[in-house]
């Protein structure tokens, strides 16, 4: 629990009563390599946190595979359209390397919110950071080359080392072919 309450630290100082009362909310699961995390048509219950491990969110569309993000050590996942509407997600979680996994009950943290505002806050805090790296992501798309996106993504550490190269270029919306020159042309 020490890298989850390690992450909340970087939005919010909680009290140790919070602290205890968020802790009731979790579980920590461990998954392997190709693993679903969460399945297609599945309601969002759960924030996940990643304590070690790779995960993407993907969705099949013209039967092709598409990774949307990806998430890595001391960082939190969830279908977030699905957590907040109620409604079965489209799109599913899947773990990238062996990772343990911190779920957090998202229906007993709502719960905590009028009885611990502290919570609340926390998790808006979160909520808003993920909403501003969906529009980062999103302008990215919009103003950035499929090689500058590659330069920005390889910024994060051993990510090649632990991600297929396929994954890499759908989330780049590109083809594999295509992500080899740039790769080459950045060497």
């Amino acid at each position: 629990m020490n890298e989850l309450f390690k992450y909340f630290q970087k939005f919010l100082h909680l009290s140790e009563e919070s602290k205890n009362a968020l802790e009731k909310s979790c579980s920590l699961l461990t998954l392997k390599k190709g693993e679903n995390l969460q399945n297609f048509g599945q309601t969002c219950k759960t924030i996940y946190f990643l304590k070690t491990g790779v995960a993407r969110i993907y969705y099949y569309k013209d039967g092709i595979d598409i990774t949307e993000s990806f998430a890595f050590d001391g960082e939190i996942i969830a279908r977030v359209e699905s957590l907040f509407t109620g409604y079965p997600s489209q799109k599913a979680i899947q773990i990238l390397e062996d990772s343990e996994i911190i779920a957090i009950n998202a229906t007993q943290l709502f719960g905590l919110y009028d009885e611990f505002p502290q919570i609340e806050r926390l998790f808006r805090l979160i909520f808003e950071a993920g909403y501003v790296e969906t529009v980062r992501r999103i302008e990215s798309i919009q103003f950035h080359t499929a090689e500058e996106r590659y330069q920005a993504l390889m910024k994060k550490p051993n990510l090649l080392q632990k991600i297929p190269l396929k994954h890499i270029a759908s989330f780049l919306g590109i083809t594999q072919v295509s992500l080899s020159r740039i790769r080459a042309t950045s060497k």
